[in-house]
């Protein structure tokens, strides 16, 4: 049997050819000529779909719907009217019914109602799997053939799409599937990025839109006439902005949604600095040797980008009001909220919201949050949970009704890591799982991206001899030391500072108010 139908209509008479021809189709149909029958059928028997017509004597269809749904509020029920009143439209819609017809009705338009109600799941997901497997042979196609840089974002961007849509499905067999051809995806991405990203750096080849050029390219446009936000979301990957970007498009237009490159290593210390101050790291501690933290420095390293960010600007010729903001825990985006007027008479207003980041480390160090965010979609709806209930959700709301122009993006993203990988190194070693810079490291060549001369990256030294190291992948390092108890207690956790799409493939988004 496909499902059990109730069809209440004063004339069911007339509509017996209707309910042969879902007989037919395998349906049960159990009809009443009332709407006080329909409630006590309702009541006593269970129903996967009710058909109410809204005009009945006694009971009318829009009582007998309140009734049904307070108890049972979960069947779908579709209203079917001659009226095509306004008034009573809106009160069946309020009164959450899963369609509404007009009279007259074919059998057709009965079983389409029924089987996007009832079967939408089932097709939705067979549709889908359907559609990706096509993808997946274009995808394998395209991963085969020697991608540029702006392919490479296309690839991601057609990866993450498929990551949530078939997250939407109940039959999740293809994901496995696409996380092999993501996997794969990223070792040919470490691949094009060992090729060419000390050429763009140095000016071999022409480099894509990265992070440390930014506010110069696309922002610093904006500010003779535009007075933009600028939000930098730490931590926030492509696929997090595509889950809220549909909460966000209820104020904004999106004029602008880019994939933009982060810079090595990707993590705060070094491409958030870089872009506030629009050089690379190098160049930051060479003209601004106070100011740099080193990797053997204690305590934060990035507590100068309201500096960097005012040398950047006056070296933009911008002499501006502007504003700086870090929020870092929910009190302090409250304050910003309430005390957002203060920011209109500024032409640039920057917010830095580490909440992303936060999750990150959190879901690494507790145990609920690693049960809350336990893979990617987990990972993907917790973001969206926070940012519908965060300041910066206020913030937004805001920006949009006072009519300003909004930049979102971020520094770099972050990768779920799975794969350990041993290293050996000095005891000064950096402690990033993601990127190591020292002397005498020892490890396998072909696992790592290596950076021997950190001039050639733009990086400071730390020392005569020492280089930088990138995992790849879903890699991490581990030290021989006390491996297990590393494996066991980093493994599966999100991490940041080496080569992957989600790291180094960030969001760059442009929104207009509405």
């Amino acid at each position: 049997m496909q499902g059990r139908i109730l069809w209440a209509d004063d004339e069911i008479e007339l509509l017996k050819p209707h309910i042969l021809f879902l007989e037919s189709k395998g349906y049960e149909v159990v009809s009443v000529n009332n709407g006080a029958s329909a409630v006590d059928e309702s009541n006593a028997n269970e129903f996967d779909i009710i058909f109410l017509d809204e005009n009945m004597p006694g009971i009318t269809g829009l009582e007998a719907l309140s009734r049904i749904k307070k108890h049972r509020p979960y069947v779908p029920v579709v209203m079917i009217t001659r009226s095509e009143e306004e008034r009573i439209m809106e009160e069946a819609i309020g009164s959450n019914i899963a369609d509404y017809l007009i009279k007259p009705v074919n059998p057709n338009q009965i079983l389409l109602s029924i089987k996007k109600n009832l079967d939408k799941s089932k097709l939705v997901s067979q549709k889908t799997n359907s559609d990706y497997q096509q993808e997946f042979r274009e995808l394998g196609m395209q991963l085969n053939s020697r991608l540029d840089k702006h392919e490479w974002t296309e690839v991601y961007e057609k990866l993450v799409y498929w990551e949530i849509e078939l997250d939407r499905i109940e039959d999740s067999g293809m994901t496995e599937i696409l996380n092999m051809q993501k996997r794969e995806a990223n070792t040919q991405f470490s691949r094009f990025i060992e090729d060419n990203y000390l050429n763009w750096l140095n000016g071999v080849e022409e480099s894509p839109q990265m992070v440390h050029t930014l506010i110069k390219k696309r922002i610093n446009p904006m500010l003779d006439n535009e007075d933009p936000f600028v939000i930098v979301i730490d931590n926030l990957r492509y696929d997090q902005w595509k889950m809220i970007s549909p909460i966000v498009s209820k104020y904004f237009s999106i004029s602008s949604e880019e994939i933009i490159y982060s810079i090595l290593p990707t993590a705060t210390q070094y491409a958030r600095n870089a872009f506030f101050a629009g050089l690379m790291p190098s160049e930051i501690a060479r003209r601004f040797p106070n100011l740099w933290k080193s990797e053997q420095d204690e305590g934060s390293k990035n507590t100068h980008e309201k500096d960097f960010l005012e040398s950047n600007l006056k070296q933009l010729g911008r002499d501006i009001r502007w504003s700086y903001n870090k929020i870092t825990n929910l009190d302090a985006g409250k304050r910003l909220a309430d005390n957002f007027s203060e920011l209109l008479t500024n032409s640039l207003n920057v917010i830095v919201y580490n909440f992303v980041d936060v999750l990150s480390h959190a879901r690494t160090e507790m145990e609920v949050i690693r049960e809350l965010a336990e893979n990617e979609s987990a990972y993907r709806s917790i973001t969206v949970s926070w940012f519908e209930h965060s300041p910066l959700h206020d913030i937004l709301k805001k920006c949009a009704e006072s009519g300003r122009k909004v930049v979102i993006t971020t520094d770099h993203g972050t990768v779920r890591v799975t794969n350990p990988v041993k290293i050996v190194g000095e005891r000064n070693t950096n402690t990033n799982l993601r990127y190591k810079v020292g002397r005498n490291l020892s490890y396998k060549e072909k696992e790592v991206f290596r950076v021997s001369n950190p001039d050639d990256a733009f990086l400071p030294k730390s020392g005569l001899s020492s280089e930088f190291i990138f995992a790849k992948n879903d890699d991490y390092f581990v030290y021989a030391n006390n491996y297990n108890q590393y494996v066991n207690y980093y493994g599966n956790t999100f991490q940041h500072g080496g080569v992957s799409l989600e790291e180094m493939l960030i969001p760059y988004i442009e929104l207009s108010p509405k």
